[in-house]
Formats: C-alpha cells, structure tokens, sequence
C-alpha cells in the first residue's frame, strides 16, 4: 500500500505559450524546466519523465462561468460536482448546501473510514484560533473539512517542533508580518519536514494558497520571493520522492497562469503526479470529481 502526499495549490492552471502572460514561461521554473524538460502549456498539456507525469483537469464541471474556489475545492475533496450541485460556481468559501456534502464525503473521512490516518500539516496562527473561538465559521475548505471530520488543525508550537509547515513554506510572512520568533527555513528544509511527516501517515495534506493571490496581485511586491521558494520546494520534493510516496498535486482552477488579468480563468488547473501510483492517477484523473476516489484506490 502506498502512502499519499497530497500537495494542493490554489488558482494554478496550464496556460498559453506566452511570457508577457505566463510567468511559468517569463520567468522559468525549474520544477518543470529541469525535471519534465518543458513547461506545460496548452499546445503541449501532458509532460512525462518516467514516473513523474503532468496533466490538466478540467475545472469547468460542465458550468458556464469563471471557477472559484468554493466550488472547486469541494469538488476536489468530495468528488462531488458541487459547481452544478449549486447551480454555479461560487467562492472562495464553500457555498452553504455543500456544506453538508463536505462533512459526509470528504476525503479526510473516507482515509478515517478505510482504518487509515490522515494529517493535516499546514499550521495556523494565533488569530485563526481566535476566530474559531468567536463562533464564526466562515472557514476555506481544507480547514473546514478537517474540523467536520476530527483531524487536528496544527499550531504554532507544531510549528516550532516540526511537526507542520506554514501556509507559505518557508515562515518568512510568519515572521514578517505577524511578528512571531520562529526561524525561516529555506524550500529544501521545509520539503524534507513534510516527507518525514508523509512517511509518518498513510493520507497527508499540504495547501498552498498564495498563488492564487499572486495570480490576483494581492501581493505583488513578493512576488519573486513566493514564486522562487515554491519552485524550490517543490523541485526538492520531485527529485527526493521516497519509493513509499506518491505524490499528487492539482489546482482548482486557473489563474497564476495568466496574469495579464486579475481574474480566474477557464484554463485547464494543474495535475501533477509522481512515484509508484503516478501513471495510474494521470491516465484516470481527467476532472476535479475524479480526484478523491483515484487517490483513495491507491491506499486501499
């Protein structure tokens, strides 16, 4: 049985062959460059080397419009078409009747139920407690599911100890904007930290947000700090992959791939898959509903 490395990454699509609007072919990336020998694009979706694959997933779901986070997510971790279930898609907060379908399908539940364990490893700040214990519960997808369904949202003290990765990998923006003590790391520490944890668990997950908000400018004066740090991260992990993990990555919908506009796209979002059960999962996955019941075949 193989163990799972969930890496999801939000509004990251497979675009056009253009520098002025994909930063994947302005500024490089060698994830791609140096390990697939190409960047994906449309004219050229699909990369293989060896048991490493990259492929697109429609994030369409058969809905006209831009689609959003909400939708999209529910959809990667339910399996269920949340965007037609709603009628369109919505974001970045799950719409309020998949709510229910998130707690009785989501993929954190259905490890549970195969006598598994799941982990969670993006730690939260201080101020997300807080907020829990407000009784507010307008919550993304990932930490919401991992409530519904009784795996434990990490701290800062599993931070420090190692036992979780920050939202952005490296600390810098747990330092610099929220003032913690904490020691930023570089991509490759952060990407030997979660393979430890992944050899540890049958099912982890690892979110990164931020390039949907790069994709958006939110935070365009760090954009080169994000951009090489993710590059850095994920290059380290693809070349160090122990034989007991496949890695699966996927977006919810583009974005970062076009940032000639500040909006999602209808682009393909980015597949990526990597070690023993790689090729079962590309040749499978053509769609976000397909995502959670091909990851599940693997563990069982």
């Amino acid at each position: 049985m193989q163990k799972i490395l969930f890496l999801f990454l939000d509004g990251v699509g497979i675009g056009e062959e253009d520098a002025e609007k994909n930063p994947f072919f302005r500024f490089g990336f060698k994830t791609f460059e140096k390990v697939f020998g190409a960047v994906p694009s449309l004219k050229n979706p699909v990369l293989r080397n060896k048991d490493k694959f990259v492929f697109p997933l429609d994030a369409t779901l058969g809905v006209a419009g831009l689609p959003q986070s909400g939708t999209g997510q529910v959809t990667i971790f339910t399996g269920v078409n949340a965007a037609r279930l709603v009628g369109r898609h919505f974001g970045p907060f799950p719409y309020s009747s998949t709510i229910p379908v998130l707690e009785k399908e989501n993929i954190f539940l259905a490890v549970k139920k195969l006598g598994l364990k799941p982990y969670f490893t993006n730690a939260y700040p201080k101020i997300y407690f807080d907020y829990l214990r407000s009784g507010k519960k307008r919550l993304n997808v990932t930490s919401l599911m991992a409530l519904q369904s009784g795996v434990r949202i990490l701290n800062t003290s599993d931070l420090r100890a190692g036992r979780a990765l920050s939202n952005e990998i490296t600390n810098f923006r747990w330092v610099k904007k929220l003032g913690y003590k904490l020691k930023i790391i570089s991509p490759e520490t952060a990407a030997k930290r979660l393979l430890r944890l992944a050899l540890r668990y049958d099912f982890t997950l690892f979110e990164f947000y931020l390039t949907d908000h790069l994709g958006h400018w939110r935070l365009k004066e760090l954009f080169e700090e994000i951009y090489l740090n993710l590059d850095a991260f994920l290059f380290y992990l693809l070349n160090n992959l122990p034989e007991e993990i496949t890695l699966f990555l996927c977006s919810d919908h583009g974005n970062f791939e076009d940032i000639s506009i500040k909006t999602h796209t209808r682009n393909p979002a980015l597949g990526l898959a990597a070690g023993k059960g790689a090729e079962t999962l590309a040749n499978n996955i053509k769609d976000l509903t397909d995502i959670k019941i091909n990851v599940l075949n693997l563990l069982k």
